[in-house]
């Protein structure tokens, strides 16, 4: 089981050559794969904005992407929604990192990232 960060997940989906090989590997040889809520609505604000282009409509791309084999949404859930404004140690203030961090520590598996700031966060597993 593995969360993925947005990042990943789009670059999975969109068959992006940023995501390295190890990334591929260990999405393929997990049993589960978690989508955080928040990376619907980030991805969705990033082409809002124009910071993302998707060949096909934003909703299309969610739709399709969160059918993917092993894929499973993950709700906000109190639990995750509680745990994001409780993480210890010194986490940066970015709300969608923390929920998703806050949902691989609640589910109990890593986070799939290249961020710097999760990568270098002690109090969550990642890859």
């Amino acid at each position: 089981m593995i969360v993925l960060d947005t990042h990943i997940w789009i670059w999975w989906v969109s068959g992006d050559n940023k995501l390295k090989s190890k990334y591929l590997a260990a999405i393929n040889a997990a049993s589960q794969v978690y989508i955080s809520s928040i990376s619907c609505w980030e991805i969705a604000k990033l082409v809002e904005v124009n910071r993302l282009t998707l060949s096909v409509d934003v909703l299309v791309w969610l739709q399709t992407a969160l059918v993917y084999p092993k894929v499973q949404l993950t709700a906000l859930t109190p639990e995750i929604v509680v745990e994001s404004t409780r993480l210890p140690g010194s986490f940066h203030k970015d709300p969608a990192d923390q929920l998703i961090v806050a949902t691989a520590r609640i589910l109990n598996c890593p986070v799939l990232t290249e961020d710097a700031k999760i990568l270098g966060y002690s109090h969550v597993q990642t890859i």
